[in-house]
């Protein structure tokens, strides 16, 4: 990814990002905001596609936390830890993004729209690459998923994950473990699928 992402390079031209630029009162939280929030886009947009599986919906909740936070640099501390602030917005809005789309799902999709939605099985790609690890991660279920990125991905600590979730430090750690041990399952499965066990038992007999 580029080191300025489209969301970072169209912010400022999107209508509820001006609006919001414009209730802003202090001119001063403005500059923090561009300093000290939008640097950390590329890694938002990263974590958004993973969770919501869909590029045009992780930019829309990348966008939206934005202007959130835009609207909120009264309530941000400064000094503390703007990213984990901005990734817990990030959650939220994902979160409520998804209560959405299940609700239009059960109340507004035909099953011939349903069915279009269902994802075909992933092509495995010929080697072991950092997509390929990344596109596992997207196999294992959500809650895991969350833990793993936050740690794994963007090395946040125990602690500052546990806030953006909103959930105990030891239930990341728990979750952490169990969506790890997913990962190798998955991987396990990928690697089984290329047949590299085989060619390792070839080579061991030869």
């Amino acid at each position: 990814m580029q080191n300025r992402s489209v969301v970072h390079q169209a912010f400022w031209t999107w209508p509820a990002a001006r609006e919001a630029k414009a209730a802003v009162d202090r001119r001063e939280n403005v500059e923090e905001f561009e300093r000290a929030a939008l640097p950390h886009l590329n890694d938002l947009l990263r974590t958004a596609i993973h969770l919501s599986g869909d590029r045009s919906r992780a930019e829309d909740a990348v966008q939206e936390t934005c202007v959130q936070a835009l609207r909120s640099m009264d309530r941000f501390t400064h000094g503390t830890n703007m990213r984990a602030w901005l990734f817990g917005i990030l959650f939220n809005v994902v979160r409520h993004q998804r209560r959405k789309s299940f609700r239009f799902r059960l109340f507004g999709d035909s099953e011939d729209d349903r069915q279009d939605q269902i994802a075909a099985a992933p092509v495995l790609p010929d080697r072991l690459t950092d997509g390929s690890i990344l596109s596992a991660l997207d196999r294992i279920p959500q809650n895991f998923r969350e833990v793993v990125l936050l740690v794994d991905v963007e090395e946040f600590s125990y602690k500052e994950a546990a806030e953006i979730i909103g959930v105990p430090v030891g239930t990341v750690m728990s979750r952490l473990s169990r969506g790890r041990a997913a990962l190798r399952t998955e991987l396990a499965d990928i690697a089984k699928a290329w047949g590299i066990g085989t060619r390792a038992m070839e080579g061991g007999r030869s």
